[in-house]
């Protein structure tokens, strides 16, 4: 394709670390996802698949934040899993499941089918990538992508997200032989997909290693440093007169992270667990450094900068004590408070605290859903100590208190605001019990706050 000027280039010029006038900023396709023009467009393309297929529709989504905000750069609309897919590995979307395969690599005989795919089937992916690039004009660069090895994998045995990674590390433990056969196919391929990718007009490309942070130290290093590394050495570095800037990505990986800096990269990506000035100082001037956005912080700091009072609403009082220890200011907190001297609050002894990495127990001893503010004592101790407004929810433990119970609970232990549900024919009453005990004697230690 004939090649045209980019009118800004800030985004290439600060991953070959030059200097720039300011700090660049892109999006990942999946703020798209939040956008309406975004699901208008799913909508009309019929399903994820229809719509990352499509060269058209792909252009037209990988547009949509542009015409939005002033970015620095555009990323390619497909998805990592395009490339198991062309393997053979039947790549579908369930509304609201996520991705799966139909044919997940299990046993020695599907790692003895695996090859390197037939590009012609990840031709729409190339075809986006022209599409997208003569429809920029020139206006910022595009980023084309794709996943590591070993992210790839894990999806492909496990068939699925996983919140375990039980059947990886399995195979990984068990037939290490296996897993290094499947790398080394998806090395192979990775390369050659992101080679296409920049042949179709790409001007920089990212590897995305969004689960290498599961594995341990030296596993790491072993599957999947060291076969992204083999993709990097593979890859094209320089087309239509400039350099194309690699940059990678491990979520969790801060740990690795002067040794990810040694892999070939340009550039770094990093998560919001990793501080960025402790980072700049450990790789110095070897590689740019990408990403560290917390979202909450984000998110806190923009409903500000919009004009309204911004909160962050928690049932663990964890969340409340990360925010504090990040040094993200809400203008309050809106907390579960209840106590938990009732009959059907689940027993102390027992008790787990619901987190995304473990999920939900199916086990009735360790979880259940009757009890919100899991430690009441904790959650007193901390909201002693913040000194913006909070709100109380939960207050009646979804019905398991008496108002008069609930409200004295929370206004006693530090709510300055509590927030109820209840019917039509509540409303006078609870307000009544409300004012009764926020007029009468309160045993409050807690400063109030509004």
């Amino acid at each position: 394709m004939p090649s045209v000027a980019l009118k800004n280039d800030v985004f290439l010029r600060a991953l070959n670390r030059d200097p720039v006038p300011y700090t660049p900023v892109w999006l990942m396709r999946q703020a798209g996802r939040y956008l309406p023009e975004y699901n208008a467009t799913r909508s009309r393309a019929g399903s994820f698949m229809g719509l990352a297929t499509s060269p058209d529709y792909a252009c037209e989504v990988t547009l949509q934040p542009l015409q939005r905000y002033d970015l620095d750069a555009a990323i390619l609309f497909s998805d990592i899993l395009t490339v198991p897919d062309a393997m053979g590995l039947g790549l579908s979307f369930a509304q609201g499941e996520g991705p799966r395969f139909a044919h997940p690599i299990r046993h020695e005989d599907d790692v003895n089918k695996l090859a390197v795919p037939d590009l012609n089937k990840l031709k729409y992916v190339f075809d986006a990538v022209s599409t997208i690039r003569q429809n920029l004009n020139g206006s910022v660069p595009l980023i084309g992508f794709a996943g590591s090895p070993f992210t790839l994998a894990c999806y492909m045995v496990e068939g699925k997200g996983s919140d375990d990674y039980q059947l990886i590390k399995t195979m990984l433990y068990s037939r290490p032989d296996l897993l290094h056969r499947i790398l080394q196919i998806n090395a192979e391929t990775t390369a050659v997909y992101l080679n296409a990718q920049i042949n179709a007009g790409a001007q920089a490309v990212m590897i995305f290693d969004s689960w290498g942070g599961v594995l341990a130290d030296g596993l790491f290093q072993q599957f999947s440093l060291a076969d992204r590394g083999k993709v990097i050495d593979l890859l094209v570095r320089e087309r239509e007169g400039r350099k194309v800037p690699v940059i990678v990505f491990t979520k969790g990986g801060g740990q690795w992270l002067s040794q990810i800096t040694d892999s070939g990269c340009d550039a770094v990506g990093l998560d919001w667990t990793v501080n960025l000035a402790a980072a700049r100082r450990l790789v110095g001037d070897r590689v740019a450094l990408q990403g560290n956005l917390d979202p909450i912080q984000e998110a806190v700091e923009f409903v500000k900068s919009q004009g309204y009072s911004a909160g962050i609403a928690a049932h663990s009082i964890q969340s409340v004590l990360a925010c504090e220890k990040a040094g993200i200011k809400p203008d309050y907190y809106f907390k579960t408070m209840h106590h938990d001297n009732y009959w059907s609050a689940h027993p102390r002894e027992f008790r787990e605290e619901f987190t995304l990495s473990r999920g939900i127990s199916n086990d009735h001893n360790h979880y259940h859903d009757n009890i919100w503010d899991v430690y009441p004592e904790q959650t007193v101790e901390v909201l002693g100590k913040i000194k913006v407004p909070v709100v109380g929810f939960k207050v009646l433990a979804a019905g398991a208190l008496l108002p008069k119970d609930g409200f004295r609970y929370a206004f006693e232990n530090g709510a300055d605001f509590i927030c109820v549900g209840m019917f039509d024919f509540q409303i006078v009453e609870d307000v009544n019990i409300a004012t009764e005990i926020l007029t009468g004697s309160l045993n409050r230690s807690r400063s109030w706050y509004s």
